[in-house]
């Protein structure tokens, strides 16, 4: 089975996830960038208001073709309780044969999250995984991130 990992990350978080289940699953990885400047308390609240008005954004341009993967695993911080904008517009523009889904939240959001990126690439997922902020800064995370990975095998 030939996956890929795609993920957006702004401030590291979502992407140190990420980075575990490719290592676990051995497979290929790809980091979603905004053309859009995200960093910083103006980043902050610029990318809360841009998810929770569902825009798109302009991606740098992506090296792996999803729709050559049997599975792309997604992965998306939460942004006020919803998909990242760098993520809704990456499904958004791509096709999909087999998805699993993964976020990283300081608080809640991931199940509403889920179902609109369920929606926007038209698959259901075959596994989800919600993280909290904290459980990944301690490292906390490894055990749900295997039994998350087993579910994808």
């Amino acid at each position: 089975m030939k996956c890929l990992v795609a993920f957006y990350s702004r401030t590291g978080i979502t992407k140190k996830v990420a980075e575990a289940i490719s290592k676990i699953l051995k497979c290929d990885s790809e980091e979603i960038f905004d053309t859009q400047n995200r960093a910083g308390g103006v980043g902050y609240f610029k990318s809360g208001r841009d998810s929770t008005m569902k825009k798109l954004t302009e991606l740098k341009k992506i090296k792996n073709n999803p729709a050559s993967y049997d599975t792309v695993i997604i992965g998306t911080p939460i942004w006020a309780w919803n998909v990242s904008t760098p993520i809704r517009t990456y499904l958004s523009q791509n096709k999909f044969k087999k998805v699993a889904f993964f976020c990283t939240m300081g608080g809640s959001g991931g199940k509403k999250a889920f179902k609109e990126m369920e929606k926007l690439c038209k698959e259901k997922p075959i596994a989800v995984l919600e993280l909290k902020t904290a459980e990944v800064a301690d490292n906390k995370h490894l055990q749900k991130v295997r039994e998350f990975a087993k579910k994808i095998i």
